[in-house]
């Protein structure tokens, strides 16, 4: 079972940027994409971004695209969202999953524990 820690969430104003963390314990994630979500107050969950392990290849929501830069680190288990020039309707809490690849986004599991974004306008 893999557990993921989210990290690096706190409130910035409008314009400013964050660096989430999702770091995993896992022996490997090699066949695993990591995704990260986010849900506002009163809304679902929705994918921003995701990435796959070994080949690095990205998708990103259009809301995000240009703004948002999902990255790993394979040494360290870890994976990151770079998030520039923050918006007042980004803030959420953020959530960190995994899913293997190859199966839909309603497999994506093993959540965290979520962290706080918040954007001040």
């Amino acid at each position: 079972q893999v557990q993921l820690v989210e990290s690096g969430g706190g409130s910035v104003q409008a314009g400013g940027s964050l660096r989430l963390s999702c770091a995993a314990s896992a022996r490997t994630l090699t066949n695993y994409v990591l995704g990260w979500f986010r849900q506002a107050p009163g809304k679902e969950r929705d994918l921003v971004a995701q990435i796959t392990w070994s080949e690095g290849l990205t998708y990103y929501d259009d809301s995000v695209k240009g703004r948002f830069t999902i990255s790993r680190n394979n040494a360290k288990k870890t994976a990151y969202l770079q998030m520039n020039s923050l918006k007042p309707e980004d803030a959420a809490v953020y959530y960190c999953a995994i899913k293997l690849r190859g199966g839909a986004r309603s497999d994506f599991g093993s959540w965290g524990q979520g962290t706080q974004v918040t954007v001040s306008s």
